[in-house]
Order: structure tokens, then C-alpha cells, then sequence
């Protein structure tokens, strides 16, 4: 086998391998002689067919095995040799005159990772901005909670009905004089001034007493989920059937024990915990960013073309998606090609980054263990329904491709976790609103990195930030919908708070790798409401 290298330009290597058609045919005679035993012909004997029979029965496939296994070991043969560390699948061709009984003529270009010279860590300053949570804000979590809970009780005789009463109606809407489908409904309760309903349709309800009958008009929003009501104007006839008035709610040990709690004292322990874990979220995210920020700007190498394109396709495939769910596609189209060269520079830097943080991570020995990638995959796996779990998780055992991206987003952090130890932190006490300015502060640069290993085919890292978007309108419920019941989320164990998202917040493999289908996750079931 000969190896010659034709380009060596940066990180982009060329090579020519040549296979002897010698090589490729005692391989072959190899395989026949394997084989033969096993192959069954009319005429002849079990393990008795000739060599030269089984050769015209099955030639062309073991022929093309032969070549194939030859082509994987020159592959295996040039990057031991070279030393090479891969940046992405090398792309191989074989010329396309080729015929069996001659050498075969490879022409293989690849990507190499950078050489990095492991950064020095003295000298690494951070400041932590933190939020203490005071017991003012504990008492409003709960009065949040106490407000949601709230129940109500039949109203005096003759009672107008007022913002923040409930109504119980029947209603049947109208487009002209026709009943429209979904539009009726009975026994319905409506707290007026909650905003559940279109715009108009609460409003015109206050003053209301339970037996009388209305017909009121409103107008559908224009952008309203139901095409053939949108920005129609439409009639209600309403019967009003009961008024009733919020019943006083009191906090106390009772309280919380409704909620399954064994004592106010310990609703407002979980509170605090939940508000606590929140703002230590925020922190970390504005610590993250200014590391990598640190890290960025004294750090400026090479990064493998090939992973730059790929992290940018991503990001201009969310991007598009996001434009394409614009109220004007066409100018939010416009606008982010306006900024294309901004996100190409993002996914530059993300790669750098990427790589950067693997460096480090190797350099100083951290590492994802079996046990934590264990505990990963199992909770991976209760996204999916609960008859394709392993499925799901014998696919991810099996493409090394799909287990990287599964536990890149926790060696990130690991490799996080150990810069933060070898800094020097200083804390700074601020206000939530303080620290969510710092973090927004961030946006004008470019965020997070991720952990671009040369068998990681994931990216959850920076957000770009492109020019913001104004807040999307918020969509009117429709006024079919139930009440919305009052959730208790912060009674439940609280997630870390997301930062705020940016233009293109995408998940790009770093390698032109393709993975097998993972198992289609569950659909998410239906939030039930807290008491």
C-alpha cells in the first residue's frame, strides 16, 4: 500500500492511497476459501463446491467486501500513520474507472483539529454576581399561589357582576346568522378581567346579573389559530346563570397543607429553595458568558472549515425557520440576510470555543463517567414513549455519533465547573433585574460554547444575538376555551431558569455525520393544574 500526500494547506489535508490489486485478491481467495465449506449446490456434496463455482455464484459481492474492508484498513493505516486527529468523516473516492484486477486508486481530503497549546490558567478572574432572596419575595411567591387557589362562592341576589367576579354562562357564537362550530358551549365559568377570552368579550359581560340574557360583538384577532374566524367580527348570545365573588383565601397552616404540604413553614422553605436555585441559574449563565468571553478573546486559532460550515448551517436553518414564523416572512428573511456574516463570525467563534473547552478538558483530566453517562441516558429516555425507551437507548449505545451529543452538554459543564474552581471569584450582591441587565448585556457579544470533541457531533452552546424582535402579540384565548386553571408551579421542584433566548438558538452536529433515527418522543402530556 502506498500513501502519498498531495495537500497540506492549514488544517485541509489530500492524500492518494493506491490498494495493490494483489492485496485486494488474496483477500478475496481468503473469503472463498471461507466460504466454500458453508455454500450449498445441487449436484454436489455439503463443503465439496468448487472454489471456482462459488467464485461465479458470489464473485461480485465478496469482490466488493474485499474491496470495502481494504479501503477501511488504508483509512485506519493513514490516520495511525499521520497521526491525524480527525475534524469530520474524511471524504474518500475511488476512481471511477476501476475494475476488479486492478490497484484501486484512492483520493482522500480531510480536516485535522487544531494543535492548541493548553492555556494557562493563573491568573483567571471572575466576578459573581448574587441575588439574596428576602423574605418579601417569598411572601408574594405564596400570595401568587394563595391567588391562583382562590375559589369562589355564589354572589348576593342581584349582584352586577364585576372585574374579578366569575360568571357562569351558556353562549352560542354567530358569524352572521349562522352557529359557528366550536362557538357553543354551557356551564361555563369566567373570572371577568383574567384575559382568557378575545379581547371585548369579558368587557362587555361586567355589570351582568345571574338570569339575564346578552348579545354582544367582538372581533376575532387576526392572527387567531382558527382560519375561518380569523379577524371575523362575531355575535354571542349569552345566558348568564350565576355570579359569584372570590371567597377569601387565608394563608395559614391549612393553606398549605391543601396543597399537600405539611405547614406554611415548610411552603415558604420550597419557595424559597425554588427562588434561590433561580437566581443561581442567572448566576451561572452571566459567570459562563464572562468566561467565555475571557477565554475568547486571548485565544485565536485555526478552526476546521468544514465545522464552521456545519455549526452555521444550523443556525441559519433555525434562523429561516423563525423568519418563516414571522408576521412578515419575507422582511425577517431580509433582515437576518442583512446580518449573515454576523452568524457566520458566531459560528466561528463557537467552534473555537468548542474546541478551546475540550482542550482544557483533556489537558486536566475531566471526564464524563460510566455512571453519570448511565444516569444521562436514562433520563433521556423518559422523553420517549415508555415502548420505545430501549429502543431509544440500544440506538444510543450503538452510534458513538449520538451517545457525544447525549453527553457533550454535561462535559461542557464539567469543564465548565472546573474553570470556575481555578478562578479567582469575587461576589458582588445585586438585584435580580441587575443581574438579568448583565446577562442581556451579553447578547451584543456571542454567548456560550460548546464542546467540539473530535467525536462530538453536538452543539446546545451560544445563543447569537442578533438584532431583537419585538415581543411576539400575545394570542387571545378562544373563547371556547375552559378557564384556565390556576397552576402551583412554584410548589414544584424548581429547574434552573432559562437565560433569555436569542435570535438563533440552534443544536448543530459539529462532524457531516449522519445518525440513524432516534425513536420518536411521547407527546408531551397536558399540564394538570395544582390545587
Amino acid at each position: 500500500m502506498q500513501i502519498v500526500e498531495t495537500t497540506n494547506e492549514g488544517l485541509k489535508r489530500g492524500y492518494t492511497i493506491t490498494i495493490p490489486a494483489a492485496a485486494i485478491a488474496e483477500r478475496v481467495e481468503g473469503e472463498i476459501t471461507k466460504i466454500a465449506p458453508q455454500v450449498r449446490m445441487p449436484g454436489f456434496r455439503p463443503g465439496k463446491v468448487p472454489a471456482n463455482l462459488v467464485r461465479k455464484m458470489h464473485g461480485p459481492a465478496i469482490h466488493q467486501e474485499a474491496l470495502n474492508t481494504s479501503i477501511r484498513e488504508a483509512m485506519d493505516k493513514l490516520v495511525a500513520d499521520k497521526q491525524l486527529r480527525l475534524a469530520v468523516q474524511p471524504a474518500v473516492n475511488l476512481g471511477e474507472g476501476y475494475a476488479e484486477g486492478q490497484d484501486a486508486e484512492l483520493t482522500v481530503s480531510l480536516e485535522v483539529l487544531p494543535t492548541i497549546a493548553a492555556p494557562t490558567l493563573d491568573g483567571l478572574q471572575l466576578e459573581k454576581l448574587v441575588v439574596p432572596v428576602t423574605d418579601a419575595q417569598v411572601d408574594e411567591a405564596v400570595q401568587r399561589i394563595a391567588a391562583g387557589a382562590k375559589s369562589f362562592v355564589d354572589a348576593k341576589k342581584g349582584k352586577k357582576a364585576e372585574n374579578g367576579d366569575q360568571l357562569v354562562i351558556d353562549f352560542v357564537g354567530k358569524l352572521g346568522d349562522e352557529a359557528f362550530e366550536g362557538g357553543s358551549a354551557e356551564d361555563t365559568a369566567i373570572e371577568l378581567g383574567a384575559g382568557r377570552f378575545i379581547p371585548g368579550f369579558e368587557e362587555q359581560l361586567v355589570g351582568a346579573k345571574a338570569g339575564e340574557e346578552r348579545q354582544i360583538k367582538v372581533t376575532f384577532p387576526a392572527d387567531y389559530p382558527a382560519a375561518n374566524l380569523a379577524g371575523q367580527e362575531a355575535t354571542f348570545d349569552i345566558t348568564v346563570k350565576a355570579v359569584k365573588v372570590a371567597g377569601e383565601t387565608k394563608i395559614d397552616d391549612d393553606f398549605a397543607k391543601n396543597l399537600g404540604l405539611e405547614s406554611l413553614e415548610q411552603l415558604q422553605g420550597l419557595l424559597r429553595g425554588q427562588l434561590e436555585q433561580e437566581t443561581a441559574g442567572l448566576t451561572r449563565t452571566q459567570m459562563k458568558r464572562q468566561l467565555l468571553d475571557i477565554l475568547a478573546a486571548g485565544h485565536d486559532f485555526e478552526v476546521p472549515p468544514s465545522m464552521v460550515e456545519a455549526e452555521f448551517e444550523q443556525i441559519w436553518q433555525q434562523l429561516t425557520q423563525e423568519a418563516a414564523g414571522e408576521a412578515d416572512p419575507a422582511a425577517a428573511l431580509a433582515e437576518i440576510e442583512a446580518e449573515k456574516d454576523d452568524y457566520r463570525r458566531i459560528a466561528e467563534r463557537r467552534v473555537r470555543l468548542g474546541l478551546l473547552l475540550s482542550e482544557i478538558g483533556q489537558a486536566n483530566g475531566v471526564e464524563v463517567t460510566q455512571q453519570e453517562m448511565s444516569m444521562l441516558l436514562q433520563q433521556a429516555a423518559q422523553q420517549y414513549r415508555p415502548e420505545d425507551r430501549q429502543r431509544f437507548v440500544d440506538y444510543i449505545r450503538s452510534e458513538p455519533l449520538a451517545a457525544a451529543q447525549l453527553r457533550a452538554p454535561l462535559y461542557e459543564d464539567k469543564v465548565v465547573d472546573f474553570l470556575f474552581d481555578k478562578a479567582a471569584v469575587t461576589e458582588r450582591t445585586v438585584t435580580k433585574e441587575e443581574l438579568q441587565a448583565a446577562i442581556e448585556a451579553e447578547e451584543g457579544k456571542t454567548g456560550e460554547g460548546h464542546v467540539h470533541g473530535p467525536d462530538c457531533g453536538y452543539d446546545h452552546g451560544d445563543k447569537p444575538a442578533a438584532k431583537k424582535k419585538a415581543p411576539a402579540k400575545k394570542k387571545a384565548a378562544e373563547p371556547v376555551a375552559e378557564e384556565a386553571a390556576p397552576a402551583s408551579d412554584e410548589v414544584k421542584p424548581a429547574k434552573k431558569a432559562p437565560a433569555k433566548k436569542k435570535a438563533a438558538e440552534a443544536e448543530a452536529p459539529a462532524a457531516e455525520a449522519e445518525a440513524a433515527p432516534a425513536p420518536k418522543k411521547k407527546a408531551p402530556a397536558k399540564k394538570k393544574a395544582e390545587a
